[in-house]
């Protein structure tokens, strides 16, 4: 049989590492023919050999090579990126991709794409959580069961800084500083602490979860971890709870698909995703067969990406179907961006003044707000509500920001297990 020809874009610390498990495993079936690279005299971190493999750098050439039969994308953004997987498919090429920014923007546009080009798929499941099989597992083990929720950690870099806040020994400052001098944060972390990465993921999470397009990143509600401090860490360990940024799709009572990024204060006691540290990912599924399950592992890295790829590729040669490749959509569910849930809100005090319940109390009746209990602590209060929609909490906030008595704006985010 003739190999599978790869053509690969991108050469740098992913592409490195699919190119050695390819070229480590030896198969007669898979070759990776060419890379395009941005820099052809650019040091490599990983060995090419010459006799197997031509380096180019014009894409445009390599987009209308007929010696090459699988795309892999590897090079990141939504530029370049996106014209090579449009031009892979409409030449009825199989793609393999981790570009899970590209995916999110421009889900809709790319199978519009398949649907109209015979023996194009598009095959992604290092887009979400680097090395969990999380994509496949879904499409696979879930086909006779029905998801009723699906919530995770899924950026490592978040959780790292997390992990270092939830001990007290630093503030968000110093863990993000200590965090990019690592090399886990990027220079503009924007992407990862505002919660953007993960929105791109559980957006297609929700998609292959429930059978639904894949949600428009914009209409995601979406908060990052830039205002936690010390002290909401201190009123989680009160409730034996720690803090963790979740991506979570959850079908709503009313049947619809609430899909949403916050950080939550989560039960140490009754969810699984409260013991992920570090820069460990893990995705917890809820269904009516298995009840809850969680998926964990690293989320991100030159070995854990490469390998979910190299998975993706052997599929493709062995010409086993994918779930992957195409989506059908079978279920109409609305989705709903004002979600309900408990949440946590930390009100921080002018100084010397104590708590006011009783103002307090009157504006969340206004805003529809139930609370529960009310905690105070060292210039801040904080209280836990009953289901509540995110939009009356919201207004909520925004009201107590303007009080008298509150310092600055409140922090607020759900509850989970708690």
């Amino acid at each position: 049989m003739k190999p599978l020809r790869i053509g690969m874009y991108g050469g740098g610390t992913v592409g490195g590492g699919v190119y050695e498990l390819i070229m480590k495993n030896k198969a007669s079936s898979i070759v990776i023919s060419k890379i395009c690279v941005r820099d052809l005299n650019k040091p490599r971190t990983f060995q090419i050999d010459e006799s197997v493999t031509t380096l180019m750098a014009d894409a445009e050439e390599m987009m209308k090579s007929d010696d090459i039969d699988c795309v892999v994308e590897v090079m990141g953004g939504t530029g370049l990126a996106k014209k090579v997987v449009e031009s892979a498919l409409k030449q009825g090429k199989p793609v393999v991709t981790a570009n899970k920014a590209l995916l999110a923007e421009h889900w809709g546009e790319l199978q519009d794409i398949i649907k109209n080009n015979k023996n194009a798929s598009l095959h992604w499941e290092a887009a979400v959580c680097g090395g969990i099989p999380i994509i496949q597992t879904l499409q696979s083990c879930y086909t006779g069961d029905d998801i009723s929720s699906v919530t995770g950690i899924c950026n490592g870099t978040t959780n790292y800084m997390l992990t270092k806040m939830s001990t007290g020994a630093a503030e968000y400052d110093d863990v993000l500083k200590e965090a990019q001098e690592l090399g886990y944060a990027e220079a503009d972390p924007t992407a990862d602490v505002e919660g953007h990465d993960v929105r791109a993921k559980i957006a297609l999470l929700a998609g292959v979860a429930f059978g639904v397009p894949v949600p428009s990143v914009d209409t995601i509600p979406c908060v990052g971890i830039s205002k936690i401090t010390s002290a909401d860490f201190a009123y989680a360990a009160q409730m034996n709870s720690t803090i963790k940024l979740l991506g979570t799709a959850k079908k709503t009572q009313d049947n619809k698909l609430a899909v949403y990024v916050s950080p939550a204060l989560v039960s140490m006691q009754l969810h699984s995703v409260a013991h992920c540290s570090g820069v460990g990912n893990v995705v917890s599924v809820t269904s009516s067969n298995l009840g809850t399950c969680s998926y964990s592992g690293p989320g991100a890295g030159r070995y854990p990406t490469a390998n979910s790829i190299v998975a993706d590729i052997y599929r493709v040669a062995s010409g086993a179907s994918s779930s992957a490749a195409s989506t059908s959509y079978a279920k109409d569910l609305e989705l709903d961006c004002n979600y309900v849930a408990k949440f946590y809100v930390r009100v921080p005090l002018v100084e010397g003044m104590n708590v006011p319940i009783t103002e307090t109390g009157a504006l969340a009746e206004k805003h529809g707000v139930s609370i529960n209990s009310i905690m105070s602590g060292d210039g801040n209060f904080c209280l836990t509500t009953n289901d509540s929609k995110l939009g009356n909490i919201q207004a909520f906030s925004e009201e107590l920001a303007t009080a008298t008595f509150c310092n600055e704006v409140p922090c607020f985010m759900p509850l989970l297990g708690i």
